[in-house]
């Protein structure tokens, strides 16, 4: 029995395997492991925040809001336990257009439909699709996402004071190498206390958190987006929903499924799909930009900081605010140095370098291997994981078509008698393998009675109806007679539905 979808408060066991929130807050053990790693989190949203909140053209408040709104609701009714949703790049690029062209109300209204649209895609079942998203492209997600966060972070890296690169190298030492003689405490923590002692006590001048951005002073509160109530506002505003539905389930739901690989458990993920719906209408009337899973904090919490639990996503959002509220001013001083090396061990750390190994590779048949460096290279040249994974799924589906198109064979197997002949079909027949059948049979030198035995095959679609319908008339022109034998139950009832009545040319 699952945890209750309203409450994370539940003491029940989860289907994910995921300690309950009952069980963290009676673990002083578990309880310092998400604190500590929801602390992390929270330090590592600020600055990404606000760089997604220039993206989108608004206040730096407004992805603030929306991180703390996020994180705060999806640890309610989210169905991935342990993972981080906030304002992300991908959300904002879908949504900027409508702040630039209409404005703060518009951009927030669009927020509120794009989480209704999610919570209508959730209910539908929208999260069964992540089936057919094949194992290559997921790769390809993986990578992608490793090399944008690294990315990411080279505007923190060029054109500043050669004092910030010790630092970055000081902070990453401290990543690596302190997990290897303790894990009490989270070693990015420690390397952004580190850091900032050293370039407090030094007094040197690096880039801060507060020279990114104003950091909020007071809590965010009730709004009701200031728009007409009429056609005109949806036409404006729906294709944008939309997009921002899409590409945020996306990137939650893929977001999910590693996660699920990482910590070897399971999740819901039609809870996650319209959770992530409710989320977002949520910090859309408490005027956040929206947003959706980021696999970098996720990672962060998770896989560098050991959580697994609801508590350490609710802790993220409640400290968030906490910080940029009420301890603006030491927040600011945080030099982007550690949180640089931050995101950039966590890069490292989700980049899947067992996929680029030679060995791999040369065991990897050729076309996953196209189908991974399709995604990779679509997502970081657009910037976009929707693009890119769709990308991703399209050329495995062409791939796939073009080698099964091939596995259809037509064997002359017996010959009965001076008038009877026997073809056997074998393989799986749709209209990327039907195609050419008409072209394996030899229609000249048949005897009068020509049978085709599809005991080894299975009729899927009416395309291999249409196929075997021509097959027949072509060989009744010549005055020859077919009989089609050996279908399957399911083979059968298609076939008796469809054939004769499908027409010419279809």
């Amino acid at each position: 029995m699952r945890p209750s979808p309203t409450a994370p408060a539940s003491g029940t066991p989860t289907p994910s395997g995921s300690p309950t929130v009952r069980e963290v807050l009676r673990s002083p053990r578990l309880l310092r492991t998400e604190g500590l790693a929801g602390l992390v989190v929270a330090l590592a949203l600020i600055p990404e925040a606000i760089s997604f909140s220039i993206i989108a053209g608004v206040d730096p408040r407004v992805g603030l809001f929306a991180s703390f709104t996020m994180a705060v609701t999806i640890a309610f009714v989210g169905g991935r336990p342990a993972m981080i949703s906030a304002a992300t790049a991908a959300v904002a690029v879908v949504v900027a257009p409508v702040a630039k062209e209409h404005g703060l109300d518009y951009l927030i209204a669009t927020v509120i439909l794009a989480g209704v649209f999610q919570v209508l895609l959730g209910l539908s079942g929208a999260a069964r699709l992540m089936r057919f998203i094949p194992r290559s492209v997921m790769v390809g997600f993986v990578n992608s996402l490793a090399i944008l966060i690294a990315l990411a972070q080279l505007p923190h890296l060029v054109d500043v004071d050669w004092l910030v690169y010790p630092l970055v190298a000081l902070g990453i030492g401290i990543i690596w190498l302190l997990p290897r003689i303790t894990k009490a405490v989270p070693a990015p923590l420690v390397a952004i206390v580190v850091l900032t002692v050293v370039t407090v006590t030094t007094a040197v001048a690096v880039p801060t958190v507060g020279d990114e951005g104003a950091l909020p002073e007071s809590l965010p509160s009730l709004l009701v987006p200031d728009v007409p109530l009429n056609l005109e506002t949806l036409r404006i505003i729906a294709p944008y929903a939309l997009a921002m539905a899409v590409v945020g389930l996306l990137e939650s739901l893929m977001t999910a499924k590693l996660v699920d690989d990482v910590t070897d458990t399971r999740s819901d993920k039609t809870r996650e799909a319209w959770g992530q719906g409710v989320a977002n209408v949520v910090t859309g009337f408490f005027g956040g930009m929206g947003g959706c899973a980021m696999i970098g904090q996720t990672m962060i919490n998770v896989k560098v900081s050991g959580a697994r639990s609801r508590v350490s996503t609710f802790l993220a959002g409640v400290l968030l605010l906490v910080l940029v509220v009420g301890f603006g001013d030491l927040v600011a001083i945080i030099p982007m140095a550690a949180l640089v090396a931050v995101m950039l061990m966590v890069s490292a750390a989700t980049f899947d370098w067992h996929s680029i190994r030679p060995a791999t590779l040369r065991r990897m048949p050729r076309s996953e291997t196209t189908v991974m460096i399709t995604t990779v290279v679509v997502v970081v040249a657009t910037h976009n994981l929707a693009i890119g994974v769709g990308a991703g799924v399209l050329t495995a589906m062409v791939l796939f078509a073009r080698r099964v198109a091939h596995m259809t064979r037509v064997a002359d197997v017996a010959a009965i008698g001076d008038d009877t002949h026997v073809y056997a079909v074998t393989g799986e027949l749709f209209f990327a393998t039907s195609n050419d059948l008409t072209t394996q049979f030899d229609y000249v030198n048949a005897p009068t009675n020509v049978v085709i035995d599809l005991s080894d095959a299975h009729v899927w679609d009416a395309s291999t109806v249409a196929a075997l319908d021509a097959v027949q008339t072509k060989f009744e022109s010549r005055g020859h007679r077919v009989s089609i034998v050996g279908l399957n139950e399911a083979s059968a009832a298609m076939h008796d539905r469809l054939s004769g009545h499908l027409g010419a040319g279809h």
